[in-house]
């Protein structure tokens, strides 16, 4: 795996583990495994009709998003869709309050 020049913030959803949004840090040549830096898990959103409008947008309703505590580092393999996020959706998502159980 070879690390990213650039600190991309990406949203990547994954065929088994779920949706994360974060710093982009490494990235296989084939594109499907990568490692994100200070990575939340998108457990639940609202507010965004898909994850193309999240990363474009972000959430019109932060409060009822159900996004957990940041980790600093996360391996993800299998990732099917990774999108760019816009800084205005960034400061969204980045905005929603932790979500505990």
């Amino acid at each position: 795996m070879e690390a990213v020049e650039t600190q991309r913030f990406v949203i990547v959803r994954t065929y088994s583990a779920g949706v994360f949004a974060g710093t982009l840090a490494e990235q296989s040549e084939d594109g499907k495994h990568v490692v994100l830096a200070a990575a939340r898990r998108l457990w639940y959103w609202a507010g965004a009709a898909s994850l193309s409008q999240l990363a474009t947008e972000g959430t019109k309703r932060p409060a009822d998003c159900k996004f957990p505590v940041s980790v600093e580092r996360v391996e993800l393999t299998e990732v099917i869709e990774l999108l760019d996020v816009t800084d205005e959706a960034r400061e969204s998502i980045e905005g929603v309050p932790v979500w505990s159980a």
